[in-house]
C-alpha cells in the first residue's frame, strides 16, 4: 500500500500515537510509504519515539499537542502542506465506575477528549485535505454498550455518530471517513487491572487473549490506503467476532 514512484508520498497525522495503538498506526503507515507526523500530549515520549523510527528508516516527526486545543492543533496543521490521511486515535479511559455514581465532570472530560478532540482534529485535518483523503477515527467495541462505562459508551458512540455524519458530507469531495472498534488490546490500559481480572476479562475475548496493537494498526492501514475508496461511513470491528454475540458456556 505504498505511493506509486511517481507520485509524492502522502502525508498522515495520528493523534495519541506516543505509545500503544497510535505508536502501531504511525510505525505502519510509515511502513507503507507515507510521511507521518505523529503526535502526543505527551511531547517528550513522541520526540523519542519519532527519533528512533527515524533512526530505523521511517519519514516519522513528532510533535506535542492536546487535540482539545483549536487553536494549538490550527497552527500545526498550517505548516503542513496537505493532509491526506488524519488518524484520531487520542483518547481517554478510566476505571468502571457504576451510573450512579458516575458524575456530570467525569462525563464532560471524556467527551471533551474522546469525541470533541476528534471533531476539533477531523475538521482541521479536512481543511487541508484533497481528494482522495482519508479519515479514520478510532472508535470501540465498547460504544455497543456496557456496565460500568457510561461516560466511555457515550463518548465512542458520539464518535461513530461522527464518523457516519462526516462520510456523507465529504463523500462529494472524494474523502472517505471510517471508524476502526478494536476490542480487547494489549496496550497500558490494562495495566489498571488486578491480574486476575484481565485473565477474566481476556477469557471473554473469542481468542482467549487481548489483541495486539498491531492488528489494528494493520486495519487503519487499509482503510487509509487507495485500495478502500469504496469503504465508506463503516464501523471496522476488530475484535474476533464478539460483537456479534458471544455463544452459550
Amino acid at each position: 500500500m505504498t505511493s506509486s514512484p511517481s507520485s509524492p508520498p502522502r502525508r498522515a497525522v495520528v493523534t495519541g500515537a506516543a505509545r500503544g495503538i497510535g505508536l502501531a498506526i504511525a510505525t505502519q503507515l510509515a511502513h507503507d510509504g507515507l510521511n507521518v507526523l505523529a503526535v502526543d500530549r505527551d511531547a517528550d515520549l513522541m520526540q523519542t519515539e519519532a527519533r528512533r523510527l527515524r533512526s530505523e528508516g521511517l519519514s516519522v516527526q513528532g510533535a506535542g499537542l492536546d487535540v482539545r486545543d483549536r487553536s494549538a492543533v490550527a497552527s500545526l496543521f498550517s505548516t503542513l502542506p496537505a493532509i491526506d490521511v488524519v488518524v484520531n486515535n487520542a483518547g481517554l479511559s478510566s476505571p468502571l465506575l457504576a451510573f450512579r455514581e458516575l458524575d456530570a465532570q467525569r462525563l464532560r472530560d471524556m467527551m471533551d477528549v474522546n469525541l470533541r478532540g476528534s471533531f476539533i482534529v477531523a475538521q482541521e485535518a479536512v481543511r487541508r485535505m484533497p481528494e482522495g483523503g482519508r479519515v479514520v477515527q478510532i472508535a470501540s467495541r465498547g460504544y455497543l454498550g456496557g456496565a460500568g462505562a457510561a461516560h466511555y459508551v457515550s463518548s465512542k458512540a458520539g464518535v461513530v455518530g461522527l464518523v457516519r455524519a462526516m462520510a456523507i458530507e465529504l463523500r462529494w469531495r472524494g474523502i472517505t471517513v471510517n471508524a476502526v472498534a478494536p476490542g480487547m488490546v494489549d496496550t497500558r490500559m490494562l495495566d489498571g487491572y488486578a491480574p486476575h481480572m484481565r485473565r477474566t476479562l481476556e477469557q471473554r475475548e473469542p481468542t482467549g487473549a487481548a489483541a495486539s496493537p498491531q492488528t489494528i494498526a494493520d486495519a487503519v492501514s487499509f482503510l487509509a490506503s487507495p485500495q478502500a475508496a469504496l469503504c465508506n461511513g463503516q464501523v471496522l470491528f476488530v475484535d474476533g467476532g464478539k460483537c456479534v454475540g458471544m455463544p452459550p458456556l
